[in-house]
């Protein structure tokens, strides 16, 4: 089995355990360090954020899980760990983690003239963020969002 085939098996596997505790995939990270083989897994809930204690709990989960379906046949290290508040906002998932809250925002394709941004993420409908510049609510398709980050203030 080729290496995409081999990540796409993985993240099915674990995403549909991850649904089935209430818990979201953010990311996937299948990398070799030399000659080690790392998996990192990004895990989140949709309110409130994971603990160390059940990223312990799902290393441990999921290893037995991905050593019962044997489809790695090689030594790995398993990392699984939260993504973090400053994490880029790529699907509909992650806007809908952050409404309410200031994001910056990279566009493939200009919105109001601009391919940058900065305003609170006020609903998310469909395939579209809703983003509040000054008081405009502006309507974004998420394909045409680049990139976007969550703005953290450091009070």
């Amino acid at each position: 089995m080729d290496r995409q085939a081999i990540i796409e098996e993985l993240r099915v596997i674990i995403q549909d355990y991850l649904k089935a505790k209430t818990l979201d995939l953010v990311d996937l990270i299948y990398r070799y360090e030399g000659q080690d083989l790392v998996l990192m897994i990004l895990v989140d809930k949709l309110e409130g954020g994971i603990t160390l204690k059940e990223c312990a709990y799902l290393n441990s989960e999921i290893s037995w899980l991905l050593d019962e379906k044997d489809i790695l046949q090689a030594r790995y290290t398993l990392e699984v760990s939260s993504p973090g508040l400053d994490r880029p906002l790529k699907t509909k998932s992650d806007f809908l983690r952050c409404m309410n809250r200031r994001a910056r925002f990279y566009f493939n394709e200009p919105v109001n003239g601009k391919t940058e941004l900065e305003g609170i993420i006020g609903n998310v409908e469909g395939d579209s963020v809703y983003i509040d510049v000054s008081g405009e609510a502006l309507e974004v398709s998420i394909s045409n969002i680049a990139k976007a980050k969550q703005v953290i203030n450091n009070v």
